[in-house]
């Protein structure tokens, strides 16, 4: 079967391919709460054997950092146990995961991927750092396999690496769109200089021009500065006196002191609406009282709560946000293998225009490797977040 848009909710066990039209989503772990925090506890990695998940007849790699230095094997072990509880949850899916440790480097995912391959891997999911991205893709794309990958670095996405990841790219363009929608029409920025921060200042002004919208002003700052977010704010205070919509990408601890420096340089954010991306889908700032009434964009979480639930019950520890990932990218390759035949991995199959349905909501990857997420919007209120604008369920055709 070619026509992936066929597939039922049965079929795919709580991973559908969409039949109708759709908008989708996108080595950082920045955005949609993706970071890691050091707050979230070791989970522990299924018994059994730890090379292989599954026992199907389709060989599928699953690349992660499982052990090395920083909060990388954190999520490694999460990821790998939402791979895990994919296939149990699948109903005897034709795959067998061939799970490799890539330590978090380019030299050890080149690695794991010559293996994988080597033992017959067809697809390879993973790695999660951009650094490992780019070593693996070394290897399956000189050997024509596709690769669905968890970096938030758009930079490593190409054809046949295909990045599943939460990028912050839609989360702009979500967040400028809504905002538009209601009446916002004039822009101004503070954007902190870093990787994420250039990444985000694009995303933000291209989203503005493609709108109509107005920029009236964008300043930057040296990352961590409180002196420089206060001198920022007060020569765009001067500029962009008229906006009514001030986006800051911060999050964090950072955010509350972005917002209080916009305050102090004379902004009123009663006014001009504070925006933000997912770094904003943190308890962190949603006590930030200068936010409120502000908006930002994020996948629903209603997906999340109950993948967190069955994960918990299942490995009795809290999963990493990002999670899910895996969990989407083992249930879409289950899912293709079982109703796509030899057309399963192909670009045509994977880039299919109508996207997949997954526990963050609706996405689909595009020909150079990227993704689109349909969002929801959030209002932080009352020192919580509420939706104002719902995610959509399919996506409108490219």
């Amino acid at each position: 079967m070619s026509d992936t848009s066929s597939l039922t909710r049965r079929d795919l066990a709580r991973f559908v391919v969409l039949p109708a039209t759709a908008l989708a989503l996108g080595g950082c772990l920045a955005g949609s709460g993706g970071a890691l925090t050091g707050e979230e506890p070791v989970a522990q990695a299924p018994a059994g054997d730890p090379n292989a998940l599954g026992q199907g007849s389709v060989k599928v790699a699953l690349i992660l950092p499982l052990t090395g230095a920083g909060q990388g094997a954190v999520a490694g072990a999460a990821l790998r146990n939402a791979a895990d509880l994919a296939i149990a949850e699948f109903q005897n899916p034709d795959i067998q995961l061939l799970v490799k440790d890539d330590q978090g480097t380019a030299a050890g995912a080149r690695a794991a991927a010559q293996a994988a391959l080597g033992e017959g891997a067809e697809l390879v999911i993973g790695p999660l750092f951009a650094q490992a991205v780019q070593g693996a893709a070394q290897v399956t794309r000189a050997a024509n396999r596709p690769m669905i990958a968890f970096s938030t670095d758009a930079s490593v996405a190409t054809r046949g690496v295909y990045l599943l990841s939460f990028l912050a790219e839609n989360e702009v363009e979500r967040v400028v769109t809504y905002a538009v929608s209601q009446n916002r029409r004039g822009f101004a920025a503070l954007v902190p200089e870093t990787p994420y921060g250039r990444v985000t200042e694009a995303a933000f002004q291209q989203a503005v021009a493609a709108r109509s919208g107005r920029l009236l002003g964008l300043e930057r700052y040296p990352a961590g500065d409180r002196n420089a977010m206060t001198e920022a704010a007060r020569r765009l205070a001067q500029t962009a006196a008229q906006a009514d919509a001030l986006f800051m990408p911060e999050g964090g601890e950072q955010i509350a002191l972005l917002a209080g420096a916009a305050q102090t340089a004379g902004f009123n954010l009663q006014r001009t609406r504070p925006l933000g991306t997912g770094l904003w889908n943190d308890a962190r700032a949603f006590r930030v009282p200068q936010l409120a009434g502000g908006w930002f964009a994020a996948p629903d979480g209603a997906g999340y709560d109950a993948f967190a639930q069955r994960y918990r019950a299942r490995f009795n520890a809290d999963p990493t946000r990002i999670a899910t990932l895996a969990y989407d990218a083992v249930s879409l390759a289950a899912a293709l293998v079982r109703t796509q035949g030899a057309q399963r991995f192909t670009e045509a199959t994977l880039t299919n225009a109508s996207g997949f349905a997954g526990v963050d909501g609706v996405f689909r990857f595009l020909s150079n490797g990227t993704n689109e997420r349909a969002l929801a919007v959030y209002e932080i209120r009352g020192g919580a977040s509420a939706v104002v604008s719902g995610a959509p369920t399919s996506l409108a055709r490219a």
